[in-house]
């Protein structure tokens, strides 16, 4: 059965029509599920019996409960689901004084197979539906204190486009939530395929999940380089609103709307941490205005990769800072608990295998 989240209220009167219904009871009907945010369809009061019971035969809500849970003792949750078609998904919850940032998959696996990333080992399964994508939010025990949603959870948001807009729709419109899109960040490891289109079609932040500044060497922790590199991401984002205003280069495409782009970087142990790979980062951003967020390696089993100590961190956020790329060290979150994404999905696939 098809599920109502994610739908728009012209959708659910369409489909009331369909059923013989009144178009009115899809307004009636989006009003319960993004403004009250019912658990179920049986929760419509204003709704006849009737007219419920014939929804419930075509429909469901889309909403499930977390399955599991891991908590820190920093305040970090973990939150495993379980989507419509069976598989599991991971989803953190991390408050920070008076913010609380949830972080939500967008795909089941991931298919960008990067070197560090637990996720792409678990090879690529699904894309998630818009309402596996909003039910992260919808059913989040702590959902009515969030301030922002990042897609950097697990999948790559760019292979899976069209949900995850359908999912800024509705978090941003008014007949949604009726959020602001600066409280949404989308992160991307640069996927050709979706890239202008996520910014023409979205006024929310861009994430790029940099990692390495030198495209040859990027390449081989992170393939989607071989298919749409360092260079070209960086021509196509001097043409939008984020990017200085120049008198040597393109006026900007879209006008101002006042987005953030940033860059995430893990910083890895005699792989990307070397002056000479500061300096190249320098080069790289310099027709860009951008954030750089230098991130601690959580370890994945089974790797090579280490990170670094906390003064290399500090000298290379300096340096960067100095000479004009302003730059921050993300704070580290849930690292008594399953920290990196898909490790506690993998241990749940695992389980369910055993049993």
């Amino acid at each position: 059965m098809k599920p109502l989240l994610g739908l728009t209220p012209g959708e659910m009167q369409q489909a009331c029509r369909e059923l013989g219904l009144p178009a009115f009871v899809g307004k009636q009907m989006a009003g319960w599920i993004y403004q009250k945010r019912v658990p179920h369809i049986d929760d419509m009061k204003n709704v006849g019996k009737a007219a419920r019971e014939l929804l419930k035969q075509h429909f469901t809500l889309g909403t499930s409960r977390p399955v599991r849970e891991q908590r820190s003792v920093d305040g970090t949750v973990k939150y495993l689901y379980a989507t419509a078609d069976g598989h599991f998904i991971e989803t953190v919850y991390i408050p920070d004084g008076e913010r609380a940032t949830l972080c939500v998959s967008s795909q089941v696996g991931c298919k960008m197979g990067c070197a560090f990333c637990m996720t792409g080992r678990q090879g690529f399964a699904a894309s998630l539906t818009a309402a596996d994508i909003l039910n992260q939010i919808y059913s989040l025990p702590e959902s009515e204190t969030l301030t922002n949603v990042v897609f950097m959870g697990q999948g790559e948001p760019f292979d899976n486009l069209d949900a995850v807009l359908r999912a800024i729709e509705v978090l941003t419109a008014d007949w949604g939530w009726g959020w602001s899109a600066k409280r949404i960040t989308v992160s991307t490891v640069g996927l050709a395929k979706g890239f202008e289109r996520f910014l023409n079609e979205s006024q929310c932040h861009l994430a790029v999940s940099l990692h390495h500044p030198i495209p040859a060497e990027r390449a081989k922790l992170m393939p989607a380089e071989r298919a749409f590199s360092l260079t070209q991401m960086v021509d196509v984002l001097r043409r939008y609103d984020f990017c200085r205003r120049r008198t040597d280069g393109p006026k900007p495409a879209e006008g101002s709307r006042q987005r953030r782009l940033s860059f995430e970087y893990i910083v890895f142990k005699g792989i990307n941490d070397s002056r000479r790979h500061a300096d190249a980062l320098l080069r790289l951003l310099k027709p860009l205005e951008c954030r750089v967020n230098l991130i601690r390696f959580h370890d994945i089993p089974d790797t090579p990769l280490q990170g670094v100590d906390d003064e290399t961190m500090r000298q290379l956020r300096d340096y960067l800072t100095s000479h004009g790329v302003f730059t921050t060290i993300r704070a580290s979150r849930g690292q008594d608990i399953f920290a990196a994404c898909g490790l506690l999905s993998t241990a749940e696939q695992e389980r369910q295998k055993a049993d």
